[in-house]
């Protein structure tokens, strides 16, 4: 099957729609190389992000946490390869671990969940949501929004809207499509809600020096998406941001280059830089250029969210 006595083992997080992007890679694995699907061993990995959700991401370590038990059991030589929702991955990635392909992008907006329109919440809404993006975009659209936080997969976050916990939440359209959820919420505009960098992109990870299962891998990566998301994570790098910093940022082909669009905003949403560009593949330093303008236009407070 794989040239080897042993299925390649994959691993994931144990979410539904973790597990639902893993079976997506292994399947494109195995469509393009003409193996059963016995040929890859899915290995869940709990990582402390799953473990711990009644605080924020970045009070308890940031991107991280959803990626460095992976890692290590990458480097330990327990997976072959791992698969990851792309905006949660870390910008500055270990030197013996590399982003060896991506799957073909899906739907990069958001949703909200609860309401047709943020015009059509009730006065004072209460907004669910654990991203500090999200939430500044929310404070900038509805000034009387109360955040409060909402985190958990997508079942757990849709289940506390049920409850009444806040008048609505905000999912990417992306995992809920791949949970065959699509009927579930409204989308929201890229002109009212610019994105999260990497939303709705699955990367795939591989030891560096492994270079069968780089040559793998490669074989089934989109290039698209993989050119578009690497010049949004080099506009994360140029920003230095932290989970506490609220970024969005899409790339889309224009041709044979990028048009790269990028902004932040300070935490009540009052502050927003944007920048945009065309720029060309493969272009990481026009992608920290422009991390670097937008901390060059903005405020001594705004700037402040962006320091180390």
């Amino acid at each position: 099957m794989t040239g080897s006595d042993r299925p390649l083992r994959l691993g994931t997080r144990g979410s539904p729609l973790a597990l639902a992007q893993a079976r997506m890679t292994a399947q494109a694995l195995c469509a393009h190389s003409g193996w059963p699907q016995q040929a890859i061993e899915t290995v869940i990995v709990q990582t402390s992000g799953d473990r711990i959700q009644d605080r924020a991401l970045a009070e308890i370590g940031g991107k991280a946490l959803w990626t460095k038990e992976l890692d290590r059991a990458l480097v330990e030589g327990e997976i072959d390869f791992a698969v990851h929702s792309m905006k949660d991955v870390e910008t500055i990635r270990p030197g013996a671990i590399r982003i060896a392909a991506m799957l073909p992008r899906a739907d990069v907006r958001d949703k909200l969940i609860g309401a047709e329109s943020f015009d059509a919440l009730p006065a004072g809404p209460v907004i669910g949501t654990s991203s500090p993006r999200r939430a500044a975009q929310v404070r900038r659209l509805r000034p009387d929004a109360r955040i409060i936080l909402f985190r958990g997969n997508v079942a757990t976050r849709l289940g506390k809207l049920a409850a009444g916990e806040a008048h609505a939440t905000l999912l990417a359209a992306a995992g809920l499509d791949r949970l065959g959820q699509s009927d579930v919420g409204a989308l929201i505009p890229l002109d009212i809600m610019l994105p999260a960098p990497s939303q709705g992109a699955v990367g795939i990870e591989t030891l560096s020096d492994n270079r069968a299962m780089l040559d793998l891998l490669a074989a089934i990566n989109d290039s698209d998406t993989f050119d578009c998301v690497m010049a949004e994570r080099a506009v994360l790098k140029g920003l230095g941001g932290t989970c506490h910093s609220p970024i969005a940022a899409l790339a889309v082909v224009d041709g044979a280059a990028l048009h790269l669009r990028a902004e932040i905003l300070s935490a009540d949403g009052q502050e927003r830089v944007a920048e945009e560009a065309r720029i060309a593949r493969g272009d990481q330093e026009a992608g920290e250029a422009m991390g670097r303008a937008l901390l060059d236009r903005a405020s001594p407070t705004l700037r402040a969210l962006f320091e180390a």
